[in-house]
């Protein structure tokens, strides 16, 4: 049949996940980093993700698709609820769960790489950190999501070295750092910003309030947004 439905860009998505969250049917997953229509019966046509969307990635179409199937919302629902049990008592959300992470040539790898820290300027939490200070003129810029200093072993000479550093957590803060990190650009005169950031879901609002950040100061800073993956590979 021939009906409304909606339809994901992936280009325009970020992978914040608001749009899962959002859909009342549990239609919309994240796959891969990017949000997805996981069936065509689940989806009611109503749009309760399109406001949501921060990036305008979703859209409706009208397009041949399986009929809204209520029987089979719930079932799904019912599993997704038993799935976040499990994972409830197995360690949390998809960016906390429980992983063992094996590295070959440990001893040979920590005698490669120095120890001295790059690190050179204070505080670096984005919450704490001034919106205006002299190192940030004429600056490269480092916003890092925490875990990635831990699971990227050369983190300091890679990233940090001869950068200015702000580090953050949207989903342990709780805030959202747009509107500060938006006076930081438009105060200073930044020369670029290197965005690292976890492959898991829930790191996706760093990247979001950058960009926002960016829009809305109306600067145009060249960006560089570097995924890590919990195995310390660069994705």
């Amino acid at each position: 049949m021939i009906r409304r439905i909606i339809e994901i860009d992936e280009l325009k998505c970020n992978g914040c996940g608001i749009c899962a969250e959002a859909c009342h049917e549990g239609a919309i997953g994240i796959v891969e980093g990017k949000a997805k229509l996981l069936r065509d019966d689940y989806c009611d046509g109503l749009g309760d993700c399109l406001p949501e969307c921060p990036t305008g990635a979703i859209s409706f179409v009208e397009r041949e698709a399986t009929a809204y199937d209520e029987t089979a919302v719930a079932a799904h629902l019912a599993a997704q609820e038993a799935k976040q049990q499990h994972a409830h008592h197995e360690g949390g959300c998809p960016g906390s769960r429980v992983q063992a992470v094996k590295h070959e040539d440990r001893a040979q790898q920590e005698k490669d790489l120095p120890a001295a820290s790059q690190l050179s300027n204070w505080p670096i939490q984005i919450k704490l950190a001034p919106v205006n200070a002299p190192y940030f003129d004429g600056c490269d810029l480092l916003i890092a999501a925490d875990c990635t200093a831990y699971a990227y072993g050369d983190f300091h000479n890679r990233f940090i070295a001869d950068r200015i550093t702000l580090i953050g957590c949207p989903k342990l803060d709780a805030i959202d750092y747009s509107e500060k990190l938006s006076q930081v650009f438009t105060q200073n005169d930044i020369r670029n910003i290197t965005l690292t950031r976890m492959t898991v879901p829930c790191c996706g609002g760093l990247e979001y309030a950058v960009r926002l950040a960016l829009a809305s100061s109306g600067r145009d800073i060249p960006i560089d947004v570097v995924v890590v993956g919990i195995d310390g590979e660069l994705k």
